[in-house]
């Protein structure tokens, strides 16, 4: 990937998210409703297990067999009239796309949402030969103008609230009228109008290609991709080369999962397909389309223990069922893809050295694994990825090592548990107050800062269990 959000050191990142109250009270907020419709949605159909299975099963046979489709897609595609190109870095992809525009001599690029151009940077390439780029998904329409990065696969401007929305309107586009979503949403829409007549080209992600038939299909409930794929002239398609299913079968039950994972609902508004070339008996469609397939680190994964990570159909469910994400925020991992998966992912594309910290960014819990409709496990992943790392420093930390070593010896040691545990009442009594720990000492400081710590009990477990054992005993002599 070339693009990064910023370059602010990791702790910082994390402060700065675990410190802004609206954003982690909206994270929060649309968790539990994303969550709730996910478990709703996944209720009705009865056998959510048996669909994720066949989800799995799917995207292992598509990435094990994906020469052979990413070759039948490429000739479907050009049987259409279109024009296909393979792209192995970031930088090849923007220059093929930047050679069509000029070409076209375009001067306005109206894109639909997508996260592989985000990925590769396209929008600044775009902009350094000349032309106009305009976001039409509304949540990325708005970062464009605050010139702020996405903190969310689904939702990119989850963190921004209705004031900050209408703020931006009013700078950057003269808005004069209130802060109500249907007013903000109207003026959006009337602004947005104006740039798809306007449009030269058209570009477009790709949520899933059909090998059997080349068709490009996009899940949307806007609209907007409807918009851009069918005013332009010319369009232009960039999609992850992972993102591909052998069938029109395989895509339904994956755009099933898809939609119930992501917002609980049955299907989106609008599921779109594109095809080649418009034909001749055809209204609308473009006379000139374009697929880029995106390599960009992704066939280095393949054949690895992390290739489940491809699996990833961009649900966000992960993020949706984080904990460690509805504290920190998406900028926080310092990359387009946040939450678990793009802990998993990230280091695979970029590599460990800048983000070595973000599978440390987990609790382990697998929620995120639970909630995954193809079954990525991404703890798992996340576990294996601290493995390496700390094998490829070949040492840990010293203080960790040490830290380690006396926690093995102490736990096992029955007289010095013993003895730690009757003392750690007492010694943390300056810092209780109610049962609870609320700004501790020492390595309990960091913790207690962002969430309270249950104070240890007099008496321990097994003390109660032998004396409940032995009020048993003298109740039934009695």
């Amino acid at each position: 990937m070339s693009v990064k959000i910023g370059e602010i050191p990791y702790k910082e990142r994390i402060q700065k998210g675990i410190a802004d109250d609206f954003m982690r009270q909206a994270v929060s907020s649309a968790q539990g409703r994303l969550r709730n419709g996910r478990l709703s949605q996944a209720e009705a159909l009865g056998n959510w297990e048996d669909w994720r299975q066949l989800g799995s099963e799917i995207r292992t046979h598509t990435l094990e067999n994906l020469d052979y489709y990413l070759q039948q897609l490429s000739e479907q595609v050009a049987r259409r009239g279109g024009n296909v190109f393979f792209a192995e870095t970031a930088e090849e992809a923007n220059e093929y796309v930047k050679s069509v525009i000029k070409k076209k001599e375009a001067k306005k690029v109206v894109k639909s949402k997508s996260m592989v151009t985000e990925e590769i940077g396209l929008n600044k390439a775009l902009e350094e030969v000349g032309a106009e780029v305009v976001e039409s998904d509304l949540g990325e329409w708005i970062l464009q103008l605050d010139e702020d990065p996405p903190s969310h696969i689904v939702a990119p401007a989850l963190h921004k609230n209705k004031g900050q929305i209408r703020e931006t309107f009013a700078n950057k586009k003269g808005y004069d009228g209130s802060d109500t979503p249907e007013e903000l949403a109207a003026f959006a829409r009337e602004q947005l109008r104006q740039d798809f007549l306007a449009a030269d080209v058209g570009v477009t992600g790709c949520n899933f290609a059909i090998a059997e038939s080349g068709a490009i299909t996009l899940v949307t409930n806007e609209g907007n991709a409807e918009m851009v794929t069918s005013l332009p002239d010319t369009v232009i398609t960039v999609m992850g080369m992972e993102r591909i299913v052998p069938t029109w079968e395989e895509m339904e039950i994956l755009v099933s999962l898809l939609t119930r994972a992501a917002v609980g609902q049955k299907l989106t508004s609008y599921i779109t397909a594109i095809t080649g070339t418009r034909l001749d008996e055809e209204v609308d469609g473009p006379d000139e389309f374009h697929l880029v397939i995106v390599d960009n680190g992704r066939s280095k994964i393949l054949g690895t223990e992390f290739q489940s990570a491809l699996h990833c159909i961009r649900c966000a469910a992960c993020i949706n069922a984080c904990p460690v994400y509805r504290h920190i925020g998406g900028h926080a991992y310092n990359s387009i893809y946040p939450g678990p998966i793009g802990a998993v992912i990230t280091p695979l594309l970029e590599g460990y050295d800048d983000h070595k910290e973000l599978p440390y960014a987990s609790t382990l819990c697998a929620a995120c694994s639970e909630a995954c409709p193809v079954k990525i496990p991404l703890h798992e992943h996340l576990v294996r990825h601290r493995q390496i790392i700390v094998e490829r420093e070949n040492k840990a930390p010293m203080a960790e090592k040490l830290m380690m070593k006396g926690f093995a010896k102490w736990s096992a040691n029955p007289s010095l548990y013993n003895l730690s545990a009757n003392l750690a009442k007492p010694a943390l009594r300056p810092w209780t107050k109610e049962g609870m720990i609320e700004n501790g000492p020492g390595p309990l400081k960091d913790w207690t800062s962002v969430r309270n710590f249950y104070a240890p009990e007099g008496q321990s477990f097994r003390a109660w269990f032998k004396q409940r054992q032995k009020e048993g005993e003298s109740n039934d002599t009695e």
